[in-house]
Order: C-alpha cells, then sequence, then structure tokens
C-alpha cells in the first residue's frame, strides 16, 4: 500500500494529524501543536514497531475476533503512554485517557485510510 520513504511520510503526517484532531477532543492525549504531534507519529512508529515485532517473536497475535481488537487498543493506549515520556509536546492523563484516544485514533486513522483510497492516493 505505501511503499518508500514517501508511503512512511505520508503515514507519519496522517498519523499527525490523527493526534491533532484527537488533541480537539480532550478526551486524554494532549498535543502542543502539529510539530509535536508529528514527532509524536514518530515516536509511536518505532514503539510500536517494537512491541509488535517484540510480540511476533513470542508468538503472540493480535489479529481476530473482538478480544484481538481489545488487544490492539490496549496496546495502542500503552504506546501513546510511552510516547508521552519522549515527547515533550504529548501529555497523556492516564491509561483511561490514552485508550479512549486509541479508540477514537483507531477510528480516525481508518477514516483516513479509507478516504485516501477511495480517492486512489493509495
Amino acid at each position: 500500500m505505501f511503499e518508500g520513504i514517501v508511503g512512511i511520510l505520508l503515514l507519519l503526517v496522517i498519523t499527525a494529524v490523527v493526534l491533532m484532531i484527537v488533541n480537539r477532543f480532550k478526551i486524554g492525549v494532549e498535543v502542543d501543536g502539529f510539530g509535536s504531534a508529528f514527532i509524536a507519529a514518530v515516536v509511536i512508529a518505532i514503539v510500536g514497531g517494537g512491541i509488535v515485532w517484540l510480540l511476533n517473536i513470542l508468538g503472540i497475535n493480535l489479529l481476530g475476533g473482538v478480544v484481538g481488537m481489545i488487544a490492539v487498543l490496549i496496546v495502542v493506549a500503552i504506546v501513546l503512554m510511552i510516547a508521552d515520556r519522549f515527547v515533550s509536546g504529548l501529555h497523556v492523563s492516564s491509561f483511561g485517557g490514552a485508550f479512549i484516544s486509541a479508540i477514537v485514533v483507531s477510528i480516525t486513522f481508518l477514516f483516513f485510510i479509507f478516504i485516501l483510497g477511495v480517492l486512489r492516493v493509495i
């Protein structure tokens, strides 16, 4: 779907925009601006990729059904909380706020990917 550096940058920009949208809802994750959101997107990608890699090495598959979806949301919430420690412009209030934000981030991200697919950008 996304290939090369352009694809990676596009995903990071989409993630940063999604974080800015989530910021407007005031549900537990706040970013200070687009720069902080972009840096947070990079950290989230690195930490999330590391967690998925580690889970794959351990033979843990998070895909499938409602339990898998909840597990993925928990991982996203944990990734948001870890990213909060590394990005000064990202503020996560609590695990509950991170979990609710993970739901909004996931839905918003999928919406953007869907729209870009419809527009044949990706």
